[in-house]
């Protein structure tokens, strides 16, 4: 039985532990960081926007890892296939970064001699300008993105860790957001259009353990011109109270059970990307099978931090069962599926 959240609360009590576990409709947790009873150096905080279609992708994120910040972004070809990604960090943020309270105010700032991406909220809209130099061979990328948010329910979820209760995730997914504008690099142009092309926020917040693994899976599309998404998440924290597991359909969140990504492995043990993966959910109601077209991995090891990361895009043909028993059939629905491990 998952446990629904429906009160507005503080994340937080009085000794820094999850006030309410459970999922959420909307973000009813209120997060401040002066509530948190752990070392600033172990807070996480990040704002991941991606904007997708079935021809090309763009993702642009900026972390607060507490002893490091991570300004990233992603261009990726799904038809070549290609991707280029360059990441700037920036030593003990610890907050410095400016990261907001709530996913529904406050802009976002970042510019050093490199890289400016800014992201501003405006009247339902949400703003996404950046301008990367040296971003691949020379060439400079840069971006400005439209993103309209719709009144909808998104997917919210506050799970703490059981070996240590002062450890908490704090998420929102929003999905199935209409996105309009361009994103170049050099003469090459990637150009959204709302009509069909889609964006999804992660804004997480929280205190994680040393070493997670943690398995994500996103979508945004249109089916028979309705707006239809999917969230798939697990692998850490304790996910007794809910999972963040989720199909959105015309604005409601039709919640799924535990899911599990069966992905096939090479022999050093990393995910497969020319073999198909299946998913599925306990409760029944998510069967699909994934068929990879690009892996984007990354390495980043420094000892005492480093990240492993698998996010794979590929074609996503499946059912999924709605909360009245109907069903919507995706048929090489272009999704992304990751496998990230963390030590930090």
């Amino acid at each position: 039985m998952q446990h629904e959240v429906i009160k507005r609360q503080k994340l937080l009590n009085g000794q820094g532990h999850v006030a309410e576990p459970g999922w959420a409709r909307h973000p009813v947790w209120m997060y401040d960081r002066r509530d948190i009873k752990a070392p600033k150096i172990r807070v996480k905080e990040w704002d991941y926007y991606m904007a997708m279609n079935d021809r090309f992708a763009a993702a642009f994120t900026i972390s607060d890892l507490g002893y490091a910040g991570m300004v990233s972004v992603s261009v990726l070809d799904l038809t070549g296939p290609r991707e280029h990604t360059e990441t700037v960090l920036v030593p003990l943020t610890m907050g410095r970064l400016g990261l907001r309270a709530s996913s529904a105010s406050g802009d976002v700032d970042f510019k050093n001699r490199r890289v400016h991406l800014r992201c501003t909220l405006r009247g339902g809209f949400r703003h996404i300008q950046c301008v990367f130099h040296a971003f691949e061979k020379g060439e400079t990328l840069k971006a400005d993105l439209l993103i309209r948010q719709p009144a909808a329910e998104s997917m919210c979820i506050a799970t703490p860790w059981a070996e240590n209760p002062k450890c908490f995730y704090y998420n929102q997914k929003i999905n199935c957001m209409p996105v309009n504008g361009v994103v170049s690099v050099g003469s090459r142009e990637y150009r959204f259009r709302g009509s069909q092309d889609m964006a999804v926020l992660d804004w997480g917040r929280g205190v994680w353990t040393y070493d997670n693994t943690w398995y994500w899976g996103t979508a945004s599309t249109r089916i028979d011109g309705e707006p239809f998404g999917i969230n798939l998440g697990y692998g850490f924290s304790d996910r007794s109270s809910a999972t963040e597991n989720a199909v959105f359909y015309r604005g409601k969140i039709h919640k799924l059970g535990q899911v599990t990504f069966d992905i096939p492995r090479r022999a050093d043990g990393s995910p497969d990307d020319a073999r198909a993966w299946t998913i599925s959910s306990d409760d029944g109601r998510f069967e699909a099978i994934f068929v990879p077209v690009l892996d984007r991995s990354a390495l980043i090891d420094l000892k005492a931090f480093s990240s492993s990361q698998h996010q794979v895009f590929g074609h996503l043909t499946g059912t999924a069962i709605l909360d009245d028993g109907s069903e919507i059939k995706m048929r090489d629905m272009m999704a992304a599926l990751e496998e990230v491990h963390n030590r930090y």
